[in-house]
Formats: structure tokens, sequence, C-alpha cells
């Protein structure tokens, strides 16, 4: 599911925006964009984060928007390097003929001439920034749960398509079976010419015939799985996943009744049903 959720702090004499959004994904990825004195802190993070999310590609970004105060320098001069620099640079300038002295500027732009001061000790403890963090999760899941309930009535729509359009199978199931026992009557009596019909043979057919093209119990489970899908989409935890699995059933019940189908009326509301629930399957990719 998408969602957005910012949120800013004062750590360190700075402030700090944590900013986190999200765009659909089958699974959970998570992307985490922090500031070099924080990169520390990711694992801690990560944690927080998978504890909140299930699905969906995650992004969440740290930046400092104004400079903390309280943390002291976070560069340090390497002399080695800065010295090497200015070495090579002299050369160069031998090498080409140019007279002059060698800028400051020049030599600190040099790789390596300020390096961070200790990489591996955190600048701000987590206990600091997980205020702050908290925050733009809450606000993102409340961003969350009102595009939820947008997205939630329109899946109850589709549903609720489906079930009309599966009562209007089920209403023209039984008068479908009537006209082929009809159909199937006149073709035996035109191919007998007018001899005496055999209506046992003739009743064992049609048995056979509305066995083949019965429908019930596609009827049955078709309704169950629309039942459970409503009542799946009312519950407070993430169901994306199994509405998906209760959307391949309910697709495999309607291509069974499209294929015992034998006719023409039955056929369009099956094609019909199958756009409405293409079109839930597209909605699907959006809940959690």
């Amino acid at each position: 599911m998408t969602g957005y959720g910012a949120a800013e702090g004062q750590i360190a004499g700075g402030t700090l925006q944590v900013e986190i959004r999200s765009v659909n994904h089958r699974f959970l990825n998570l992307s985490l964009k922090l500031p070099h004195d924080l990169t520390a802190l990711e694992t801690a993070l990560r944690e927080r984060l998978q504890r909140e999310f299930t699905r969906g590609h995650v992004t969440a970004q740290l930046r400092w928007i104004s400079a903390p105060t309280a943390l002291g320098p976070r560069m340090v001069v390497n002399p080695e390097r800065a010295l090497e620099a200015a070495t090579r640079l002299r050369e160069l300038q031998a090498a080409a003929g140019i007279e002059g002295d060698i800028p400051l500027e020049l030599v600190a732009r040099q790789p390596e001439v300020f390096v961070p001061l200790d990489e591996g000790a955190p600048s701000v403890a987590w206990e600091a920034v997980e205020p702050t963090v908290g925050l733009a999760v809450r606000r993102f899941a409340e961003a969350r749960v009102r595009e939820g309930e947008v997205l939630a009535k329109e899946l109850r729509g589709r549903l609720d398509l489906l079930q009309e359009h599966m009562a209007q199978v089920a209403e023209g199931a039984p008068g479908r079976l009537a006209r082929e026992r009809d159909r199937l009557r006149a073709v035996i009596a035109t191919l007998l010419g007018g001899q005496v019909v055999d209506e046992q043979r003739l009743a064992q057919e049609i048995a056979f015939l509305a066995e083949r093209l019965d429908i019930t119990e596609e009827l049955v489970r078709l309704g169950a799985h629309l039942e459970l899908a409503c009542k799946t989409l009312g519950v407070q935890e993430p169901v994306g996943k199994q509405l998906g699995f209760l959307a391949q059933e309910i697709g495999r019940e309607v291509n069974t009744i499209g294929s015992k189908a034998n006719d023409a009326a039955i056929q369009h509301t099956v094609i019909a049903m199958k756009g409405e629930l293409e079109r839930f399957r597209e909605q699907l990719e959006n809940l959690e």
C-alpha cells in the first residue's frame, strides 16, 4: 500500500527530519537513507520499521534540516594524505612549468584529505532519534488507514458486483437445463423420423447431461469464497495475501462455471465476472 509520513525533531542542537514513503510491492523491501553521522543507527532503524511493515517498498530518509551543534567535529584532517596530495601537486606544477603557490583550497579538495571522525561510533544515540521516527511512523500509518478505508470500499463494491452476477447465474441455471432437455428431445425425435422415442433411454441421457452441466457445487463454493472475502476485508490486520488466495479460488470457480455454462446469457455474465475479478486483483496490489 502506498503511503507517506514525515516528522521533525530537535536533536543535538539540530533539526532532524524523518520521511517514510511506501509504494506497492509483494514483499517487504526496506531502503534506508541516513546522513553519515547516523549510519551506525541503521540496524536499529531497520528493526523498528520491520515491526511496523509487512509488505511494500518502504523508503525511510533521515536528514539534518539544520546542522547539530552538540556533536563536535565530524570530519578531521588526514595529515599524511594532505602532505601526499600537496607533494603530487607540486610535481605536477614543476612538470607543467607553472610557477606560484599551490592554493590551500586545491589541496583540500583532494580525496581523503578530510575523513570522518570515528566512523564506527554513533554521534547520536538511537534513544534520541527513535521518538521522531516513531512520530513519522504514526503519521504514515494514519495516512494508510485513510487510504485503506477508501480501498476497502472499492474492493467491497467489486465483491458486491460479483455476488450480483452469481445470483444472475443461479437464477438462469434451471431454465438452461430445461432448454437442453427440450432440445435433446427434439433432436432425437428428428433423428428417429417419427418413430416412438424410448423414454427410459431419453431420461438417462437427460440425467447424464444434467450432471455434466450442473453448476450447483461451483455456485455454493463461489458464494462461500465471496462471503469470506467480505468478512476478511473487515479484519484489522494485513489481509492482502489472504485475499489474493481467495481471488485465485474465486477465479477457479468462475472459470468452471463458464466451461459448464452451455448458455449464452450465463457465459456473458461469466465474462462480466472475470472483468470484475481482474479489477479486484489489480486493487489488491495496493492492499497490505
